[in-house]
Formats: structure tokens, sequence, C-alpha cells
């Protein structure tokens, strides 16, 4: 999601930046989840477009994650209503060209800039 020419991320409790998302309810689409972990974590409405990209990510020995990120689209009003839900220390919003240098996951970096290429493009 790009609002106003920056992506929303939010700081989670090992001091990395993160994309907004979480687990799956019982009987709930990918597509559900996102836009309710969007509106948990961020105050925001999002409409999904498309999966973008899937990786495994460790977050500490033995502690996998499957992770799928997907391409979606801030509804009207979105980037004015945003806040930082108490799972995260912090929102902030960046430009793409902060992306490289922030304590992120590679995985989430890499979503994040096959995003900004799909948006590129014609």
């Amino acid at each position: 999601m790009f609002l106003g020419g920056k992506i929303p991320l939010l700081l989670n409790e090992r001091d990395e930046w993160e994309l907004p998302g979480g687990k799956l309810d019982v009987d709930e689409s990918p597509e559900v989840c996102v836009a309710r972990e969007v509106k948990e974590e961020l105050s925001a409405d999002v409409k999904v477009v498309e999966i973008l990209d899937s990786w495994t990510y460790t977050i500490y020995k033995g502690v996998h994650v499957f992770i799928v990120t997907y391409l979606v689209e801030g509804l009207s009003g979105a980037e004015n209503s945003m806040t930082v839900s108490c799972e995260h220390k912090q929102l902030k919003m960046f430009y793409p060209d902060e992306i490289s240098s922030l304590n992120m996951p590679q995985g989430y970096k890499n979503s994040i800039f096959k995003a900004i290429s799909t948006r590129e493009d014609p």
C-alpha cells in the first residue's frame, strides 16, 4: 500500500520494521485475513489486489514462519485514519528509497521492491 508515495511500516518487539499482517483465523480466506490484519494494526481499510511474493523467515533458531505478501490498495481516507495498534511499537511512513537501509527482514524488502516495480509498470 502506497499512501502519498510512502509505505506504512510497523516496528515490532525485535526492533525490526515489517508490513502489517498476521495469522489466519479458522475458516478465513487469506484475502480476508490481510484486510482484517491491516484494519487491526493500522485502522485502515484496504482492498486486496494480488499475491506478490512468499518466503520463509526464521524469527529465532527453530522458529520459522511462512510469509505471503499481498499487493493492496488503500481505500479512500486510509492515509488520514491510520493509527498503530498495541501489537507494535511504532508506525512510520517510508519513501521507497529508504527501505534498503531499514532493519527489516530481506523478504519484506524484496516484496516491497516487487510492489514498487509492479506499481511502475504501465
